[in-house]
């Protein structure tokens, strides 16, 4: 009688997680963006999803979403998040418009992101520079997270930064002639171009907010910081927001001030 040979069957182990650095294009209600991501060595963790600053060309969205993702990692004291870099468009969109790109990534990383990843997402926290500080704050007014962090924030005043331009005070730059093109200048339709600076968005924040700003930043940031400020502080419809302000430092002081590191890796660790 002939027996068939046996071979030894032993269990299969589950694949070890592997880290990776990748660019991805992804979908959430038929909204595109492009993400890079910076995943650890595992199955199971926080993401820190950032945004970078304003850029001239979209041709270089994915090298500001790489050294703004750079700059996050370079001060974070964890080694165990995902960091997510969005490189939302600005070229060929009035500022504010692009709004809905970081919410589809906002999205995505909720809903989607741990299946079309293969891992299991626990807290999500915002990261933002400059325009990227806008867009973060924007968000915490549309959707909840663990927490937001944001160095620079701004426009903060449109009215102001595009009269100056329109002055010829200041070197005109793409996002006001753009407004300009549709809305006409400040002193004819004002309320347009406040109803897109971030002075406009100071009610409703859904998560905690760390702030950062130099205090040595140009002049259209800071001649609006001390009302940006004060409006937030004065928000009873938000959760708690904090304001580190750092003497001398510049636009991003919260990158090159120790004391905004520590405060930044203090509020995530502590939510």
């Amino acid at each position: 009688m002939l027996f068939a040979c046996q071979k030894d069957t032993k269990p299969l182990l589950p694949e070890a997680p592997t880290a990776f650095r990748q660019t991805k294009t992804i979908t959430y209600d038929s909204i595109e963006v492009k993400v890079v991501i910076d995943k650890p060595a595992l199955n199971e963790v926080d993401v820190l999803l950032v945004f970078h600053g304003t850029v001239a060309y979209d041709s270089s969205l994915l090298t500001a979403a790489n050294n703004t993702l750079d700059k996050f990692k370079g001060i974070l004291d964890r080694k165990d998040m995902m960091l997510v870099s969005v490189a939302y468009e600005q070229e060929n969109v009035l500022l504010g418009d692009n709004i809905v790109q970081g919410e589809a990534a906002l999205l995505w990383l909720k809903n989607k992101a741990s299946k079309e990843l293969g891992i299991s997402i626990r807290k999500i926290f915002l990261g933002g520079h400059s325009q990227g500080g806008y867009m973060v704050t924007r968000l915490n007014t549309l959707h909840q997270t663990n927490g937001v962090i944001a160095n620079a924030p701004g426009p903060l005043n449109l009215v102001y930064r595009c009269q100056l331009e329109e002055k010829g005070q200041i070197q005109s730059g793409a996002v006001c002639t753009k407004l300009k093109n549709v809305y006409g200048t400040t002193a004819a339709n004002p309320d347009a171009y406040f109803q897109r600076s971030l002075l406009n968005f100071t009610n409703g924040f859904k998560s905690d907010m760390l702030f950062v700003q130099g205090l040595n930043d140009t002049q259209i940031q800071m001649y609006s910081w001390p009302t940006f400020k004060q409006n937030v502080l004065s928000c009873t419809t938000c959760k708690n927001s904090k304001f580190v302000e750092i003497p001398g430092g510049e636009h991003g002081a919260l990158f090159d001030s120790p004391a905004a590191k520590a405060e930044f890796n203090d509020f995530i660790n502590s939510h």
